[in-house]
């Protein structure tokens, strides 16, 4: 491994562990945060990339931040590229349940503590929210977007049908689209 290579994974394990120490909220509010380091600021893929990513990361078995980091990792250094993603995204929050779990056994009856965790509730509402106004704005606009958008919300959130079999249909009708707008000659 030649000293760029290393440099870059080195850049690579330092972005995604500072990511991962000051998220809260899992991986919908990682998603901005992943989004400026790897597109904005190291210029690493692009905004076309990010969508892709994030399509196929929620798609995937795993926490979506994870799976982000990993494919995020991987354009940019192959298999040790995600690896040193992977582990600098993880490591913080290993780290971090370890010493809440031991902290909040002792203190989690104190109003002070409960009340912290809802103001941390509502930040993080507003990270996903932000997430999605983001992801919203890079999306092709279309009636079909927004019928299968408004679609999947439906039976996902409010009829409970599995995630999954959400994912496969919105899939299957975006490929039927694709296949349908090419037989007709229209990109």
């Amino acid at each position: 491994m030649n000293i760029s290579a290393g440099k870059k994974l080195a850049n690579l394990f330092g972005t995604f562990l500072k990511i991962g120490a000051f998220t809260f909220g899992g991986g919908y509010a990682m998603i901005p945060l992943i989004q400026r380091e790897a597109v904005e600021r190291n210029g690493w893929i692009s905004e076309e990339d990010i969508l892709e990513i994030i399509a196929i990361a929620e798609s995937t078995p795993g926490p979506i931040a994870i799976n982000s980091a990993t494919f995020v990792g991987y354009r940019v250094a192959g298999m040790w590229g995600a690896a040193c993603a992977t582990l600098g995204v993880v490591l913080p929050s290993f780290f971090t349940i370890l010493l809440v779990s031991r902290v909040l056994r002792e203190f989690q009856n104190i109003p002070v503590v409960r009340y912290a965790f809802f103001g941390i509730r509502a930040g993080v509402l507003a990270l996903i929210v932000k997430a999605l106004w983001t992801m919203c704005r890079k999306c092709p606009k279309s009636a079909l977007t927004y019928v299968v958008a408004a679609g999947a919300f439906l039976c996902a959130g409010i009829l409970d049908v599995n995630v999954l079999l959400v994912l496969l249909g919105c899939g299957a009708l975006g490929l039927g689209s694709a296949l349908l707008a090419a037989r007709r000659g229209v990109r």
